[in-house]
């Protein structure tokens, strides 16, 4: 049996149960390398019983970086010891940071297979799924009744449904990939950004985050001849907040996994500020979000110099609206735990 309560991932063994146990942990690095430090909190339950071992696979994108990532994890507890359980053991008392599991990494999109069939115990995602494989063909294309370009005053809907069929498929594939790499009687524990909204076009808290504030910089720098048109039409995001409703018929219609608890849940602001009536910091606030969750992709779009100015001039935009962002930033998740089906 397997659980996890907030960021510490808590796994009781049976008394006949294997002596590895296989987490894999599904990264999402867009704005850096992913940081694998709330594996640090694993906790063994042993109940008077066998403890076994821990191997913890990070998965990402090959183009990041796993150096930084195992730089970040603490050196092994106890690696002289023999068992987990004599780590923990040999650990107690000890005010150093260390980490009670064998650490490696793999490679590879959690969009299609990444493990040999059957071979994980528990796999985790958290703020990775609403990262879409890519934009959806008929937002890019101009012919399309999707496209996004020009935005706004385009009527949103079209762009939206493209954005959900491209979630689905997405979904539908990581849902298969998962089937046949988790052990059966294994748990699948997934979080991603989610909306209250039943209309895909409002997509909440990220909506937010990069609509007219995050837009109106881009038609600034237009305007000034610093960024083509083109630049700014062709620039999207790739990412979709579901509803509740959608990830459930989602999760049902695919079929291989139960859903064993499924629930939306209100997080904070992705604005982290001391002073909320400090205008300038709610500025820098607001470009330093977008910045960490699509720097990566802006500079990649139109260089590191001129994103540099468009966060710029978010950051100046953001500051005269300090108060409404204040108010109405705030994300939404949605957090479900799976396993096999019967």
């Amino acid at each position: 049996m397997a659980s996890v309560k907030g960021e510490n991932v808590v796994v009781s063994a049976a008394a006949a149960a294997p002596r590895m146990k296989k987490l894999a942990s599904m990264l999402c690095m867009k704005g850096g390398s992913g940081d694998g430090s709330y594996l640090n909190n694993s906790q063994a339950q042993s109940s008077g019983r066998d403890v076994p071992e821990f191997q913890v696979f990070f998965s990402d994108l090959p183009s990041n970086d796993f150096n930084t990532l195992f730089q970040l994890l603490p050196p092994l507890l106890a690696p002289a010891a023999g068992s987990l359980e004599e780590c923990l053991v040999a650990g107690e008392g000890s005010t150093a940071t260390t980490r009670p599991y064998l650490a490696a990494g793999v490679p590879g999109t959690f969009y299609g297979r990444l493990f040999p069939g059957g071979s994980i115990n528990v796999f985790t995602s958290t703020f990775s799924l609403h990262w879409l494989s890519q934009v959806p063909d008929e937002v890019s294309d101009s012919t399309s009744a999707a496209y996004n370009g020009g935005r706004p005053p385009r009527p949103p809907e079209a762009p939206a449904a493209a954005y959900k069929r491209q979630f689905q498929a997405d979904l539908a594939r990581f849902l298969q990939s998962r089937a046949r790499e988790l052990k059966r009687g294994g748990a699948m524990f997934l979080a991603c950004l989610g909306r209250t909204s039943a209309d895909p076009a409002d997509q909440g808290g990220a909506g937010l985050l990069f609509g007219t504030h995050f837009q109106d910089p881009w038609g600034d720098l237009v305007r000034e001849g610093v960024v083509e048109r083109e630049k700014r039409d062709s620039f999207n995001i790739p990412v979709y907040a579901p509803s509740l409703q959608e990830f459930r018929d989602m999760v049902r219609a695919h079929g291989a996994f139960a859903i064993d608890r499924l629930e939306l849940v209100k997080g904070g602001s992705p604005l982290v500020v001391d002073r909320p009536d400090d205008a300038a910091e709610v500025g820098r606030a607001m470009a330093n979000s977008c910045k960490a969750v699509a720097g990566v992709l802006v500079d990649a779009h139109i260089g590191e110099r001129r994103g540099a100015v468009l966060f710029e001039r978010l950051e100046r935009r953001a500051a005269r609206h300090a108060r409404e962002l204040v108010e109405k930033v705030h994300f939404f998740h949605v957090v479900c735990s799976l396993s096999l089906a019967p």
